[in-house]
């Protein structure tokens, strides 16, 4: 049975909201709301608010919304089911079996339990004879034993079936093995170690799960260099960031991202504990927005070869709209002994230079913007004038995208500098292309507002209206339900006989609901609707509605709601052509934004 009705509303009573989202974002009073930076998209002006009144949260900027639920659901990437233990936990409370709806999480407990007893038995089989040739590889990349028990190092043996065989005596089945991604499945049917012959990384999360691995093949070996665990219920490589858990006590003022593992763990051996790695990925959106929660300054150290630079210029464009200080280390340059160069990595680096030099490097390191301009500075020929010209042309891009009028004038200068112009003729330059951005804003702006009809609609595709003067009653009626939920008893209305689905859907949770004598608060729902359902019902719920004149409104609302839905059954009336060629103006202004 599904988790009882009664205890989320005990839930939601206990889970003050404003109490739940202060443990992630700080929120300062302003207007009767909470607000604070929001931590779903990167802002540097706070437009996420918290209505304590109305126990929900909605930004302004990216349009995410929802109650206490959702809140810890998007914060924390939980199911619904998984996101009442988060809260009930907190609160003390236990929350009863929930009989099918506990499949999902059950799986999820179980390929934690395999990953944690696969962390075990890599560690320990490393200790064994088995796991000498991985000793050796350790010592050779010059890692200590007490920095390999901390990042859990292990070994996988070379045999086909050693983990499966142990794993399934003691007592998990190969379904679940495979859903850990410990196992693979052979064209035969048989199943075998996902991981063979190699060093094996336990990867763990911030509350100390191991959720799945990275591993490198032994030198000499064939096969791929690295290999993670596959995309699994706790396995998202695009939100996991190796060494999160750690770095996330450092006293250190920034965190660095590196590009391997073990670049990882020969820094944090070498004393710099803020280091952080993807999972052989790019840096992601995500990425940036976990790493804003734990710094306000990010550090990006990549391999100084070609590949490291591109990585490097990727990551700037992701971060671009963080809220973070963004710099970027370059490790010196390196040649052998004919001169040619060399790739040099920041666990090269540490071990050739020392910790010392690394540190010098690190206070160093340069600003997003000096590093951009110098990257350009790098690639022009400032000799000829079409090299002249390029490079000032990229500048003026690149310096123009600043926000800040103070940096512009500052790189502005650096860049007509080296590019032999006036700052004057180039500051010049760059509020032009600034003006012409401008004016392509606003006519896009312009091209919106042409329809404004459009501008009240759903943010998602998928909710759109069809009939927005039905819409804007339903939604009337929901907010005064909200207000009163008395109200619900004298509406006379079906949710059949809404326009839009998702306002009919909630209008009909939200009388069951009430007919059982149960909260009518829209985070009650959260089980019930997906994530763009419910930003959209609290951006509904957060417009104006008083209870002044409630009566003469939920009349009017009902009469409009049933007008429309008359029409629509009888298409071949005067009104109803009337809406449609309406809708189809609508439409086409839509499709032309």
């Amino acid at each position: 049975m599904p988790i009882p009705e009664q205890f989320i509303d005990e839930l939601v009573h206990r889970s003050e909201i404003s109490e739940v989202v202060g443990e992630y974002v700080h929120l300062t009073p302003k207007g009767g709301n909470l607000w604070g930076l929001c931590p779903f998209h990167t802002e540097k002006t706070p437009s996420f608010s918290v209505s304590r009144d109305k126990q929900i949260y909605h930004c302004f900027g990216c349009g995410k919304g929802g109650g206490v639920f959702s809140f810890v659901m998007e914060m924390e990437h939980l199911s619904f089911p998984d996101a009442v233990r988060h809260l009930a936990k907190r609160v003390g409370m236990e929350v009863p079996e929930t009989g099918g709806r506990d499949a999902g999480r059950k799986k999820y407990r179980r390929v934690l339990e395999a990953n944690r007893e696969a962390a075990r038995f890599y560690h320990d089989y490393l200790k064994g004879p088995g796991g000498e040739a991985v000793r050796d590889y350790i010592a050779q990349r010059q890692i200590t034993p007490k920095f390999a028990g901390r990042f859990g190092l292990g070994a996988a043996p070379g045999e086909w079936d050693t983990l499966t065989r142990t794993l399934t005596a003691r007592g998990f089945s190969k379904m679940e093995l495979l859903d850990a991604g410990l196992a693979v499945a052979g064209k035969n049917g048989g199943v075998y170690d996902k991981f063979r012959s190699r060093l094996m990384l336990p990867v763990i999360d911030v509350r100390g799960e191991v959720v799945g691995f990275t591993s490198r093949i032994l030198p000499g070996l064939e096969g791929a260099k690295y290999l993670n665990s596959p995309e699994t219920v706790c396995f998202k490589k695009n939100q996991l960031l190796y060494a999160l858990n750690f770095v996330k006590a450092t006293k250190r003022p920034n965190i660095v991202l590196v590009e391997g593992n073990i670049d990882v763990i020969t820094l944090h051996q070498a004393g710099f504990d803020n280091v952080v790695a993807t999972m052989g990925t790019a840096l992601t959106a995500d990425h940036a927005r976990i790493l804003s929660r734990y710094t306000k300054e990010l550090v990006l150290c990549y391999d100084n070869d070609e590949a490291g630079k591109k990585a490097t210029q990727r990551s700037l464009g992701i971060l671009k709209d963080a809220d973070l200080t963004v710099r970027v280390l370059q490790l010196p340059n390196a040649t052998d002994a004919e001169g040619k160069p060399l790739k040099q990595d920041p666990d090269d680096f540490v071990k050739k230079f020392g910790p010392a030099a690394f540190e010098r490097c690190l206070n160093g390191s340069a600003g997003q913007n000096d590093y951009r301009l110098d990257v350009l500075l790098q690639s022009a020929d400032l000799q000829s004038e079409d090299g002249r010209r390029a490079f000032l042309e990229a500048a003026v891009e690149t310096v123009g995208s600043l926000q800040s009028p103070i940096d512009r004038e500052i790189y502005g200068a650096k860049a007509a500098a080296a590019g032999g112009v006036s700052a004057n003729a180039f500051h010049q330059t760059v509020e032009q292309w600034r003006k012409g951005r401008m004016r392509i804003a606003q006519k896009k702006e312009q091209r919106q507002n042409l329809a404004p009809a459009m501008t009240h609609q759903p943010k998602s595709r998928e909710l759109r209206y069809t009939n927005i003067r039905s819409a804007r009653a339903e939604e009337g009626l929901l907010r005064l339900a909200s207000l009163d939920p008395a109200l619900l008893e004298r509406m006379a209305v079906e949710p059949e006989e809404f326009s839009a689905p998702v306002l009919g859907k909630v209008f009909s949770l939200l009388r069951q609901r009430h007919s059982k004598g149960l909260s009518v608060q829209i985070s009650t729902l959260a089980g019930e609707l997906t994530g763009d359902e419910m930003s959209h019902m609290v951006e509904v719920l957060s417009q104006p509605e008083s209870l002044a004149n409630a009566e003469w409104a939920m009349d009017d609302y009902i009469k409009t709601i049933k007008t429309e839905a008359r029409q629509r059954e009888n298409p071949n009336s005067g009104e109803a052509l009337l809406e449609l060629r309406r809708r189809q103006r609508e439409k086409t202004m839509e499709d032309g934004q």
